[in-house]
């Protein structure tokens, strides 16, 4: 990767908001208002440049495309702790993209929207979307998306006098004791959480 000046730092951060509103990286003649430029050779420059950088690429057909790099994200060098304040330090450091960390094998993984509260003790809330890796088996513990009844539920997986069960993680709700089969949809491997402003 070559050197990345913070003017083009600040060019990519443009670029990325624009890219996440429309999907796309604009015409030149759109770019110069994201830039704030008015030479569409400069332009041209600064694609060419975080080209070299790894960020974006060229199709075949000469239509810019972002690459990897393009949708990692700084990570701070220091963790926040959820106890007691305690000085940081707030520069970045290295890159990070974040399916890298929540997904492992894409192929087998899916996102799945969660309703209700039968989770909130385990930390999983209304409106949070579970990453579940597919897969038909799981260990007692896990916490899993599993099919009961034909209706699917995210519970965790316990054994009970030798027979599987589901429990909530929240004194609300029923242990789920099935009657028939029980089917193990996915594990989930992490979660997503969006909080309002």
């Amino acid at each position: 990767m070559t050197d990345f000046n913070p003017k083009d730092a600040e060019y990519l951060s443009k670029l990325q908001d624009y890219y996440a509103n429309w999907k796309s990286i604009p015409s030149y003649a759109t770019l110069c208002g994201v830039f704030g430029i008015a030479s569409k050779s400069w332009v041209k420059t600064v694609l060419t440049r975080l080209s070299e950088a790894g960020f974006i690429e060229r199709t075949p057909d000469g239509v810019w495309v972002p690459m990897r790099q393009f949708f990692a994200r700084p990570l701070a060098e220091s963790s926040v702790p959820a106890g007691m304040p305690v000085s940081v330090d707030s520069g970045q450091g290295e890159l990070f993209i974040i399916d890298e960390m929540l997904i492992d094998t894409p192929s087998r993984t899916t996102l799945v929207p969660v309703r209700g509260d039968s989770m909130i003790e385990a930390g999983i809330h209304d409106g949070d979307v579970a990453v579940v890796e597919k897969r038909m088996s799981a260990n007692v513990g896990d916490i899993v998306v599993a099919i009961v009844d034909s209706e699917f539920t995210l519970k965790t997986l316990d054994k009970e006098r030798g027979k599987f069960i589901l429990r909530p993680a929240n004194q609300a709700y029923p242990v789920i004791r099935p009657q028939g089969a029980l089917e193990i949809f996915g594990v989930l491997v992490g979660l997503i959480r969006k909080y309002k402003k």
